[in-house]
């Protein structure tokens, strides 16, 4: 053995000895290439360049922090961080300066319930005639369509495939156009709930990832998966829905020890859980397990209003997608049955969202795009003035209020000092009309333009 040792290593040494003459080569030679160089040669940028300075002028400025609107203010940023703002603000000379002195500038706008790696066509098209590879193939579309309608940041909640995992990282590398996204991945859900095919023969078969889980060993198991795979929330199906074939949309789908398994799970890896529930039974128990949020919450009662203003859990209304489902059910292809389930639904979801309102619980911007088609988050704005909010209240919830509850209170949601370069400008007032902003002129994300109806203007 030592004999066979001595002679790999005479071997080895040997070859060492051409390796480090090469080494030796190779160094010269680029010595001598580098004497070649231009003497003016810089290192390279990253290394060395200071963040990049920028200066906004705003007409009109809403900072997303609840004051009054101000005048003539003036946004600095460096790099993608907004460094400070306020009325007249000196900044350096030579400093490149955006003019949007004749337009309200504001917040980039959040959307805390979007499906965007995917928009209903005809149900049936959709179901059997497209595959997840349809689906990825085109989600950067409406990543684009997203952003270029306000929405610099959106929480994504639910996807097939991890196509929104691998979108998040593609925008987040800079390959692809599109908005911050937090994914939720697989949406969690039982057999034959909201999130598995029923109506069906039990002889098809789909064969791709799976989010049904049963019992509290299942779905850890499935939440491990998900937070493995790049999930940054978790998405669980408290209650039936309307875009399924379960029979009843508020009907709960998990009991309340599951629900408790699941947010504990999500909660030791550091994740928190929005809970899909229509009916009050599912908001009810997915409030006791203590949720961040309640998308949808049409049915919620008394009860549940109270446990969700007592947890500070919010409440994510997407009124806007009812209007859309009611108006375009014939040309979507619905099924008789979830048509008749969204009928049932808007009878009194109205009623409903106002109590919680009035009582104060937490209130996000969540759309449910996708549902409806992509660039048109906006239209809700609106809508929502039909539970009795404020166009200064329903602008928050797609600011401040929806930075909270993702999480972000630090860098998105305001325009202030050390949070993103994000913001968005309009012709007109939205304090005074909400539908100025379906109207976005002029979109920033981490201090680069992205979208700009604007320069023209300038220009003369």
């Amino acid at each position: 053995m030592r004999r066979i040792v001595r002679i790999v290593s005479g071997t080895v040494v040997g070859k060492v000895s051409v390796v480090v003459g090469l080494l030796a080569l190779a160094a010269s030679s680029l010595a001598i290439f580098a004497s070649l160089a231009p003497l003016d040669a810089q290192p390279p940028a990253a290394a060395t360049a200071a963040p990049r300075l920028l200066a906004v002028r705003a007409g009109r400025l809403i900072d997303g922090l609840g004051g009054a609107p101000v005048r003539n203010a003036v946004i600095l940023i460096a790099g993608d961080q907004i460094t400070a703002v306020g009325p007249g603000l000196p900044f350096p000379p030579g400093t490149p300066v955006i003019d949007l002195s004749h337009s309200t500038v504001l917040p980039g706008l959040i959307d805390c319930h979007t499906h965007i790696t995917q928009q209903r066509g005809s149900y049936y098209e959709d179901l059997f005639r497209r595959s997840p590879i349809d689906l990825a193939v085109i989600a950067h579309v409406y990543a684009r369509r997203t952003l270029e309608a306000g929405f610099t940041t959106v929480r994504d909640v639910g996807a097939s495939e991890f196509i929104d995992v691998a979108l998040r990282n593609a925008i987040d590398r800079g390959e692809v156009v599109g908005p911050r996204m937090l994914v939720a991945t697989l949406a969690v859900g039982s057999t034959g709930g909201h999130n598995d095919l029923s109506g069906f023969s039990p002889y098809l078969r789909f064969e791709r990832f799976s989010g049904v889980a049963d019992g509290v060993a299942e779905i850890r198991k499935l939440v491990r998966f998900e937070v493995k795979n790049g999930a940054d929330w978790i998405k669980v199906m408290a209650t039936g829905g309307v875009l399924s074939e379960e029979a009843e949309v508020g009907a709960p789908q998990y009991s309340q020890e599951e629900l408790d398994a699941l947010v504990a799970e999500a909660a030791m890896w550091h994740k928190r859980v929005a809970a899909h529930a229509h009916g009050t039974e599912g908001i009810k128990r997915a409030a006791r397990a203590g949720v961040a949020s309640i998308e949808h919450g049409g049915l919620i009662d008394d009860e549940g209003v109270r446990l969700l203003k007592e947890r500070g859990i919010f409440l994510v209304p997407d009124i806007y997608t009812d209007e859309y489902l009611l108006a375009e059910a014939d040309h979507l292809g619905l099924p008789p049955k979830m048509v008749d389930k969204e009928i049932e639904l808007s009878k009194s979801q109205l009623a409903n969202w106002r109590r919680a309102v009035q009582a104060g619980v937490k209130l996000a911007f969540g759309t449910d795009a996708g549902v409806y088609p992509h660039g048109q988050n906006a239209r809700q704005f609106h809508s929502l003035l039909k539970l009795g909010l404020t166009p200064a209240q329903i602008l928050a919830m797609a600011t401040t209020s929806a930075a909270e509850l993702l999480g972000w209170s630090d860098r998105a949601g305001a325009l202030a000092p050390g949070r993103y370069a994000d913001l968005v400008a309009v012709d007109g007032d939205p304090l005074a009309d909400l539908t100025e902003l379906e109207r976005i002129r002029f979109v920033m994300k981490g201090g680069m333009v992205v979208k700009d109806e604007l320069a023209s203007a300038r220009a003369r």
